[in-house]
């Protein structure tokens, strides 16, 4: 998931503001169908890198999270990912998913035009993203339901 605007915008071009708007493009869809198949989604981000912001920090995250409709049951404010202890991350910075395979994690690499020299699961949109994670639970040995009790395909939750 990319990542909100930092509380001081840094400049942004064009082409970057498009790249941004691409890669939410159906995030929210996808992570619902995720959830309701018992994906349990948890949220790293390493906003707190600024002394005496980080309650923006935290509400800035959260708001967007909650405008974009992105579903979660965690976050986690932390710079060190693999601390976390997930069963698989996705990540579009080469630092984090160079850091997260050296320490014996699986990544999706989501992605980006700063990351085609790295080599491994790749996913080039959402769905595809939702793919390689059903894949990947699945072969983890994790029971994937087909859609959450009490939710018909297509309801509007949002």
């Amino acid at each position: 998931i990319r990542r909100p605007p930092r509380s001081t915008p840094k400049p942004s071009s064009a082409a970057s503001d498009v790249y941004k708007r691409q890669a939410m493009d159906r995030a929210a869809e996808v992570l619902w169908r995720l959830s309701d198949a018992g994906v349990w989604i948890r949220i790293i981000t390493h906003r707190l890198y600024v002394n005496w912001t980080h309650a923006k920090a935290v509400v800035d995250t959260v708001e967007w999270l909650d405008e974009a409709k992105i579903p979660y049951r965690d976050i986690c404010f932390l710079g060190d990912k693999p601390q976390v202890g997930a069963h698989l991350y996705i990540d579009d910075a080469p630092h984090n998913i160079e850091a997260l395979e050296a320490t014996g994690n699986k990544v999706i690499i989501f992605d980006a035009p700063y990351n085609q020299s790295l080599s491994g699961l790749r996913a080039h949109d959402w769905e595809s993203c939702e793919h390689l994670i059903l894949d990947e639970a699945t072969k983890m040995g994790f029971e994937i339901q087909s859609q959450l009790p009490g939710f018909e395909e297509g309801s509007d939750r949002f």
